[in-house]
């Protein structure tokens, strides 16, 4: 690959997130700990929906869709993000960063789209509540989830085939704990202005249009469940707060990682632990807390595998 492009850069150096000894076994554990529940609740989510009858529906479909595509964004980092804590040169080989950057965009696509696909859901669901079985039907609901795989491979393609071809012939150094498209285009050994516009029109603005066509969707339903009947107003609301809440942990992040004028290592930092580590931790807990039936469903699981270990 590196002969192909004419790359005499055969790895890249990532940033560490500090140098402190007492900071590094802190973020570990915190780290950890957030993975782990990574892990833990957005498997028992698919677990759940799998396996209760009762939330075979698209609602939990798509969430059961979600949690999958949270669990392998954030599996595309943190396991080696808590790795380099403690190594004293992060290094990343040419290829595997040229993997981790596209499957960053592959489930980051996908997850724009499962969360537009949720909005459109919660939509005929409150609005057209008589139809909601006929318009979100299992073909459609499929049809949903297979779209979003395809436009989440298509976004990252679309901006992959250009970088992977670039010529690296140093510096090397990222200047990030993880390999994405903007960092990874500074380091080439031409002028990337053109590419590196397209990066921010494919990544940016489509975060961005994404971000606010959602936030207009919610507004309308609201507007309309309060002109059909002001007192489901507020648990229509309810309902709709937890989509909400994971719309703004995972898109603004995203719009200051590929828009923002004047970036910051500080700040990129915090905002792709954000998108990487806390949404993904969030988003079980959101939907799970605030959420009877599957709370419901989740006990009545949990009681199933202690009523089989008592009888095995």
């Amino acid at each position: 690959m590196d002969q192909v492009n004419g790359s005499v850069v055969t790895e890249f150096v990532l940033l560490g997130l500090t140098q402190s000894l007492g900071m590094q076994f802190l973020l570990f554990l915190f780290f950890s700990v957030l993975y782990l529940g990574i892990i833990l609740g957005n498997v028992f989510i698919v677990v759940t929906v799998i396996f209760d009858s009762h939330l075979h529906t698209p609602m939990y479909v798509l969430l059961a869709n979600l949690s999958l595509i949270d669990l392998a964004l954030s599996s595309t980092t943190v396991p080696r993000m808590i790795s380099d804590l403690f190594s004293d040169c992060q290094i990343i080989s040419f290829h595997n960063c040229m993997l981790q950057m596209f499957f960053i965009h592959v489930t980051g696509g996908v997850e724009m789209m499962l969360l537009i696909a949720m909005a459109y859901d919660r939509y005929t669901a409150i609005c057209k509540p008589l139809h909601y079985l006929t318009i979100m039907n299992p073909k459609m609901c499929m049809f949903l989830v297979v779209a979003a795989w395809i436009i989440g491979v298509t976004h990252a393609v679309s901006q992959f085939v250009f970088v992977i071809n670039l010529p690296f012939c140093g510096p090397n150094n990222m200047g990030s704990f993880y390999c994405d498209f903007p960092q990874v285009i500074k380091l080439a050994c031409i002028d990337t202005y053109k590419l590196e516009f397209v990066v921010t029109a494919n990544s940016g603005f489509i975060s961005m249009g994404t971000f606010f066509l959602l936030t207009i969707s919610y507004i309308f339903i609201l507007i309309t469940v309060r002109r059909h009947s002001s007192k489901y107003l507020s648990k229509a609301f309810f309902t709709l707060s937890a989509h909400i809440t994971v719309v703004f942990l995972f898109f603004l992040p995203c719009m200051f990682l590929y828009v923002w004028p004047f970036p910051t290592k500080s700040l990129d930092t915090f905002f792709a632990i954000v998108d990487f580590v806390v949404t993904p931790v969030l988003n079980p807990a959101i939907y799970t807390l605030r959420n009877r039936d599957m709370k419901v469903a989740m006990t009545r699981l949990s009681q199933q595998l202690l009523n089989s270990r008592e009888v095995t």
